[in-house]
């Protein structure tokens, strides 16, 4: 028999680790196979609420994200052409970037995503950085609601940034996109424009030269393709137009062929 790899030694030890802070899960069958046990830990992580976890498993889980990232493949801004001025394209999995910072479609709990092994880029991003990143969100939460109250939600617009822990990435930008209910309209448009300008400024802020943004709004937030791929261009163009030489690179990270074929559309035209 062969024997176990490091990285499948440490997946093995958090799956085990994580099952038995759950409680509620501890009892559930292990899967035999690795990406089993994978999806198994980015489940138990997915669903776990913020709270301290030992210093021995702390190092093991980031021991074990780091090797992620490397299999993964990271992706650094000399790999990436770019597109127009210090703007790129790029389609791919925001999680490999080597950027000072990526954009991350928050919900306004801020918390990330709890639903298991979910698509959304909030999940994947708080499982490639590991549990450090909620328990950081839910501190600045908290702190927050110490000041407006027990009910406050981080509103539509307004950045938080964060440590990036265990992503290639150096720091998260967590902000709340609109939500479309209906017929798009003019303040749909102005809190998109908002979530662009307001992430670059806390980026200029903070002296962070390179930031990739997901396609804030465009999924479960219902938010149009095409036009938020005009406002976001638009409203990128503008803020470097007026901020020139503060950026080394803006990226604009898309997941999917239609996504990557508007934004090429967009920069071709001009």
């Amino acid at each position: 028999m062969i024997g176990r790899t490091a990285q499948e030694r440490r997946l093995d030890e958090l799956v085990g680790i994580f099952l038995d802070e759950s409680g509620e899960y501890r009892d559930i069958a292990v899967p035999r196979d690795t990406d089993g046990k994978k999806q198994l830990l980015r489940s138990l992580m997915n669903v776990r609420m913020p709270k301290a976890l030992s210093p021995d498993a702390l190092r093991l889980q980031d021991e074990y994200l780091i090797g992620r990232a490397r299999e993964k493949g990271i992706v650094a801004l000399e790999d990436i052409p770019v597109t127009e001025g210090v703007i790129s394209i790029w389609q791919g999995d925001i999680t490999r970037l080597a950027a000072d910072a990526i954009v991350n479609a928050a919900n306004s709990g801020m918390l990330g995503c709890f639903v298991p092994m979910h698509a959304c880029i909030d999940n994947c991003i708080h499982t490639y950085a590991g549990v450090q990143l909620r328990a950081e969100c839910a501190d600045k939460m908290a702190r927050l609601r110490r000041i407006y109250g027990p009910g406050y939600e981080q509103p539509t617009a307004v950045p938080m940034l964060t440590d990036g822990y265990n992503l290639p990435a150096k720091k998260v930008v967590h902000v709340v996109g609109p939500i479309v209910s209906g017929r798009l309209n003019a303040e749909n448009e102005r809190d998109l424009a908002a979530c662009y300008t307001n992430t670059l400024d806390l980026c200029l802020e903070n002296g962070l030269r390179s930031v990739a943004f997901c396609c804030i709004s465009t999924g479960v937030f219902r938010f149009p393709q095409d036009r938020a791929a005009s406002i976001a261009a638009d409203t990128v163009r503008k803020w470097l137009s007026i901020h020139d030489g503060t950026m080394d690179r803006v990226i604009f990270n898309v997941f999917t062929d239609r996504d990557r074929e508007i934004y090429e559309r967009i920069f071709t035209k001009t």
